[in-house]
């Protein structure tokens, strides 16, 4: 378990840490010579059971927030420290905001320097604190008055830090790792070296990883966990990783880095969320207001852009895009926090919802009530109500990876969801049963339309078909979606066009009278060497368009052959000459022959010999060395249907 400290400056936080653990947090010489904390401080307590409880000691000066916000990400638990003197001061409150906006439940409150005060200004200290955590996630923590000096309170603070780490639930372990990264330095004879708490996941010695967003591929070839050696790190823990690969030193590593799976790494510069506005605010938030953005360990510059019509009001909740000037490594559901520009003050924070954010149109209504699927915390949930709605289809995987799910995540998620996957190349995409039957609904309707008015055509192409059926589906999508309903026998789907089953192919009155002029053009005596579409208009004296179009439909029907450009065969008159082919390849002692031999077969000359045999290349049944060629022994299938 991770414990984070909160307060104002000077209440005590370090000496707290150093009572408890015996370790001193300032480890800056500028703060041991100011005797205040500046960055981060890192202390670990082991306990009975073989356990260790790490502390991360943050600074309470109002300057360094953001290195407080840098060390909340990842903590479990929250050391809230109110001295008994001071009692409640600005930076008391400011971290408790902090600490209610990351939607943190589980804490307990320090009341330091109980030596110095009397038992009454004890009991009205602790009557404020207990007024300031009402309504916040720590409304129910205790308060254990202490004394860093006399030693007083600190076993019943012991003791109940102790009980929670037994009660901790271990968060995120099935999930993919990450890693937010804090420090990052060298050591000689090791190497590189970064630190920070693991969020999710695990991560093995000789695991890959990859340092996000920059994108450096590294390999971990050692790590220690809760300030001890081991052989791998998990969520809940605080791990020092012993990085090597290409490009990976402490000055491309920064604080904010995040450490990952590889397939995790998709860094987002546009994100939609969730987000609430403290109660404290002086106005309402208003659309385009600039900000300073934190999440786990990061701090980027952003802009509010509201998705809702009214200025988000103090107190208020709301949907926002956050627009950012560098793009960052997050997953959805992730907490973050809004400060001003000037680093003064806390204005908001909330959770990510979507990673993935449009530009344009993000108001729309199909859009939010796509945003309200997402903004659930269960996966099962959201893909359950995200397959009802437009855009009615999802990507499995980048659904996965924004929420760093591993495999029995979401199988889990998908276990009790009836949908249907379609792959679309390395992608897998899920529809919902009901989406399915409404695309073969819609598509049969287009199908049926198109027969009827074009009889002498086999079909639709499915990106044509894509463009005009609701919902409408990327073509990629939709394609697999009828692959999906071919193989179920809703439809036939044969050179590259959608039909129904059964349909029948003929030609209207006029194309059937032409196509009876053209046909003894291929009559028996003339199948192996047919003449070529021009050459048969000025014979019979016909538009030559005309005898291509009723040509190029009877190839679709598969009637005849284009065997080259704007020569057409009887598909008889190619089988036939397939099984030639075999027979000339088999007679010959090396089975190989030549165009010639088949010219001579045929005697239909040289250059119709030649286009014959590169179409059968193309084809797979020959295979062509120099002049000369072979038969393929896997296309004989090809010579079987013939046969």
């Amino acid at each position: 378990m991770i414990i984070g400290t909160a307060g104002h400056i000077d209440h005590g936080k370090t000496a707290l840490v150093r009572a408890l653990t015996g370790v001193d947090t300032d480890r800056l010489k500028e703060e041991k010579a100011r005797g205040i904390s500046i960055d981060l401080g890192f202390a670990y307590l082991p306990v009975g059971d073989g356990g260790v409880l790490g502390f991360v000691d943050v600074p309470g000066h109002e300057r360094f927030v953001r290195h407080m916000l840098a060390g909340a990400a990842g903590i479990d638990f929250v050391l809230l420290v109110v001295a008994a003197d001071d009692g409640i001061m600005p930076q008391t409150r400011e971290h408790l905001g902090i600490v209610d906006l990351l939607g943190l439940t589980q804490g307990v409150v320090a009341l330091t320097k109980v030596d110095l005060v009397s038992p009454e200004r004890r009991a009205v200290v602790a009557r404020d604190v207990r007024r300031m955590l009402q309504t916040t996630g720590l409304e129910s923590a205790p308060i254990v008055p202490v004394s860093s000096h006399t030693g007083e309170g600190l076993g019943e603070l012991r003791d109940r830090l102790l009980a929670a780490a037994r009660a901790a639930d271990r968060r995120g372990v099935g999930g993919r790792f990450r890693l937010a990264v804090d420090r990052c330095f060298s050591l000689t004879g090791a190497g590189t070296i970064v630190t920070g708490a693991v969020l999710s996941g695990a991560v093995a010695v000789g695991d890959t990883v990859v340092v996000s967003p920059a994108g450096l591929r590294a390999r971990v070839r050692s790590i220690h966990a809760q300030n001890a050696a081991a052989p791998r790190g998990v969520a809940g823990e605080r791990c020092a990783l012993n990085l090597v690969g290409e490009g990976i030193d402490k000055r491309a590593i920064g604080r904010g880095a995040m450490v990952l799976d590889p397939l995790l790494h998709a860094p987002a510069n546009r994100i939609d969320a969730t987000l609430r506005v403290l109660a404290t605010e002086p106005r309402a938030l208003a659309h385009w207001t600039p900000v300073r953005l934190h999440h786990a360990a990061v701090e980027v510059a952003a802009r509010v852009a509201l998705l809702e019509d009214a200025p988000i009001a103090p107190g208020a909740s709301g949907r926002v895009q956050l627009v950012l000037e560098q793009p960052i490594a997050a997953a959805a559901r992730d907490r973050f926090i809004l400060r001003d520009t000037s680093g003064a003050r806390t204005i908001g924070g909330g959770r990510f919802v979507d990673l993935r954010a449009p530009q344009r149109r993000r108001r729309l209504p199909v859009r939010l009530a796509q945003l309200a699927a997402l903004d659930q915390d269960d996966a099962g949930e959201a893909l359950a109500a995200l397959v009802e709605r437009w855009p009615f289809f999802l990507d499995l995987g980048a659904f996965a990876r924004d929420r760093a799910l591993g495999e029995a995540q979401l199988d889990a998620a998908l276990e009790s969801l009836p949908h249907v996957r379609l792959a679309v190349g390395a992608a897998t995409f899920i529809v919902s049963p009901a989406t399915l039957q409404r695309v073969a609904a819609e598509t049969r309707a287009a199908v049926e339309a198109f027969h009827r008015s074009h009889p002498e055509l086999p079909g639709l192409a499915p990106a044509r078909l894509a463009g005009s059926v609701q919902p409408r589906l990327p073509q990629g999508v939709y394609a697999a979606a009828i692959g999906e309903l071919a193989k179920a026998g809703s439809f036939v789907l044969e050179s590259g066009a959608v039909r129904l089953p059964g349909q029948r192919f003929f030609l209207d009155q006029k194309d059937a009278a032409l196509w009876a002029r053209i046909a003894p053009c291929m009559s028996d005596a003339e199948r192996f060497r047919p003449l070529l579409v021009k050459e048969i208009a000025e014979q019979l004296r016909a538009p030559e368009a005309e005898v291509r179009r009723v040509l190029k439909a009877l190839a679709r029907q598969r009637t005849v052959v284009e065997v080259a450009l704007e020569r057409y065969f009887r598909r008889d008159a190619v089988e036939e000459i397939a099984g030639i082919v075999v027979e000339i390849a088999r007679a010959q002692p090396g089975g190989t022959f030549s165009a010639a031999q088949l010219r001579d077969r045929l005697d239909n000359g040289r250059k119709v010999a030649i286009q014959i045999l590169e179409y059968f290349d193309g084809q797979g049944l020959t295979l062509r060395r120099g002049d000369l060629r072979s038969i393929n022994p896997r296309r004989l299938d090809l010579v079987a249907r013939a046969s």
